[in-house]
C-alpha cells in the first residue's frame, strides 16, 4: 500500500479505524522530509497491512497544531487508537523498519493498563 494523505477530516477516522498507522508530519520546504519522504514511501510498499499517512503541515497547520508538531519530519506511530511512538527527525530506513516491529509487538493489554493507572494518579 502506498502512501495516503491525511487531512482534519480524514486523520482521526483512518487512527481509529485501522490497527497500525504512521503517520509522517511534514513539508514541501523542508530538506530532511525530502530525504525522509522516499524512505517512508519503501516502508509503505513492505508493510500493506498498515496504514502509511502523510501529512503536509503547510496545508493541514489546524491538525499540525492540534498535534503539537513543533519540528518536522515528524514521525507518530498509532497501535489500536492510542500514539505510541512519536520522534521528530528523519529515521534511516533500518531505524523506521525496527520502529515498526516494535509497534507491532506492543502488549496492547500492558499499554493500556499504563495508561489506565496514569489517569488514575
Amino acid at each position: 500500500m502506498s502512501t495516503v494523505e491525511l487531512t482534519k477530516e480524514t486523520f482521526e477516522q483512518t487512527i481509529k479505524d485501522n490497527d497500525i498507522v504512521l503517520v509522517d508530519f511534514w513539508a514541501t520546504w523542508c530538506g530532511p522530509c525530502q530525504q525522509f519522504g522516499p524512505v517512508f514511501e519503501e516502508a509503505s510498499n513492505k508493510h500493506e497491512d498498515i496504514v502509511f499517512g502523510k501529512i503536509d503541515t503547510d496545508q493541514q497547520q489546524e491538525l499540525a497544531t492540534a498535534m503539537q508538531i513543533s519540528s518536522i519530519p515528524t514521525v507518530m506511530g498509532f497501535r489500536d487508537g492510542i500514539a505510541v511512538f512519536r520522534q521528530s527527525g528523519a529515521l534511516p530506513a533500518v531505524a523506521l523498519e525496527d520502529l515498526i516491529t516494535q509497534i507491532q509487538n506492543l502488549d496492547m493489554d500492558d499499554v493500556r493498563a499504563k495508561i489506565a493507572e496514569q489517569k488514575n494518579q
